[in-house]
């Protein structure tokens, strides 16, 4: 089965200088699944298709902001790289978790703020220079069109497999970037969508790589705060920034924002992290992007940046998340996926169909039938990315995976269980 894209609807007329746009994986799902008439909010539907986290409150958690203040001063514009006061709070924490004792800490200067997770991606982006951008298989379906729409670099895929758990050693890191001549190498971590956690050792390793070999790293942590080794201390999170030796020197930019570790999504509030060469960079590109973030938001949002009421956030987060990752490891394992590594971080759940019967063993099929069920989950093939379409037109190595989230309350995600058991059990009777 063909890959599934989408651009303009096809009763759309096409407009002159205007190209076709592809949607991202995510997008289309939910276009597919608003066509069969979910809605936001609506409470027949499962959805495990958006990467998006529960946002009411959890037990144990901080008190969700209910309101935010607006002053006179907030209805100019913000300055592009954000707020001082909240770039302080992000270089605070970040310092606070990741840099006690070490000479080198993070300031104000190595910190810019941003509308969202593609708004920093897109700044970063924008100020590479001539390089080969290298970007691992399978990855954040977003990715795809930002890779292609600057043309300053060049994109290089490096592929990850099953077999090795989706990791890249520190060898296979090594030669890659030795072989194929990088000059940054962009990847999720945790991976998104294979739940992959590259830490401690490994993640010092490769930091240590990027300093040796002069190869930026360029770390989407956004899912830095779901972290499922249960013999790690309550409260531990994940960063690039606990093994850089100079913050304004070592080659390590990191993305994060109030997105997923805050499970404050509508607030739209990203952040980059890094020497404070690149965010100057990453301003000034964000001064023809984007103009910079919301200015209310931001200062609403450094309170929620102080380092004990983050770790209580944190958390609160690990105690129901837990209960979710585990009903749909073994819901989707007990209805016949294959879920080849359970994932180490993240909120998703990276699972094979290849042994399910026809045709629900191909993950556009599935997909298809999920929505039947009112289950939303997003295919593979939408996360082999492929910047351009450089690579000629094939069948996706990811064609038999989907991607499964357990972001939603724990009701839908028990619900989509039962409904993907039941769907999956009336095929095998046909």
């Amino acid at each position: 089965m063909a890959e599934p894209t989408q651009s303009f609807p096809i009763d759309r007329p096409a407009i002159p200088g205007f190209r076709p746009v592809p949607h991202t994986g995510v997008i289309y799902v939910m276009d597919r699944a608003r066509q069969l008439g979910f809605r936001p909010g609506s409470t027949d539907w499962c959805n495990l298709g958006q990467g998006q986290p529960e946002t009411g409150p959890l037990p144990h958690s901080p008190p969700r902001p209910a309101d935010v203040h607006i002053s006179s001063d907030d209805y100019e514009y913000a300055p592009v790289g954000g707020m001082e006061a909240l770039r302080r709070a992000v270089a605070h924490l970040y310092n606070a978790r990741y840099r006690v004792g070490k000479a080198s800490q993070y300031g104000p200067e190595n910190v810019c703020i941003c509308g969202g997770g593609r708004s920093s991606l897109t700044r970063v982006v924008a100020s590479l220079g001539n390089v080969n951008l290298g970007h691992v298989l399978p990855d954040y379906t977003a990715y795809e069109e930002l890779l292609e729409i600057f043309g300053s670099f060049s994109a290089i895929p490096l592929l990850l497999e099953p077999e090795t758990g989706y990791a890249l050693s520190t060898r296979d890191l090594r030669r890659e970037i030795t072989g194929r001549g990088l000059g940054a190498l962009l990847m999720s971590n945790p991976s998104n969508p294979t739940g992959r956690v590259l830490r401690g050792s490994a993640l010092a390793s490769a930091v240590h790589e990027a300093r040796d070999l002069k190869c930026t790293l360029i770390l989407d942590e956004f899912y830095s705060h779901y972290l499922w080794d249960e013999a790690l201390v309550s409260g531990t999170t994940v960063s690039a920034a606990e093994y850089v030796d100079d913050v304004n020197v070592d080659p390590v930019v990191i993305l994060d924002g109030l997105t997923k570790g805050w499970r404050c999504p509508g607030w739209r509030l990203s952040w980059i992290v890094g020497p404070a060469s690149v965010i100057d960079a990453a301003t000034s590109a964000g001064s023809f992007l984007d103009g910079g973030g919301n200015r209310p938001l931001q200062d609403a949002a450094c309170e929620l940046l102080d380092p004990p009421r983050a770790r209580q956030e944190v958390i609160a987060i690990h105690e129901a998340f837990a209960k979710k990752r585990r009903l749909l490891v073994d819901g989707l394992r007990a209805a016949g996926l294959t879920v080849e590594h359970e994932p180490e971080g993240g909120f998703y759940v990276w699972a094979s169909v290849a042994s399910l019967p026809a045709p629900l063993n191909e993950g556009d099929a599935f997909f298809e039938a999920a929505l039947k069920e009112h289950v939303i989950t997003v295919p593979g093939s939408f996360f082999d990315i492929n910047p351009g379409k450089r690579r000629a037109d094939h069948t996706s190595r990811f064609r038999q995976y989907l991607r499964f989230s357990f972001g939603p309350d724990e009701a839908s995600v028990t619900t989509a269980v039962e409904r993907i058991k039941a769907m999956v059990a009336r095929a095998g009777e046909a």
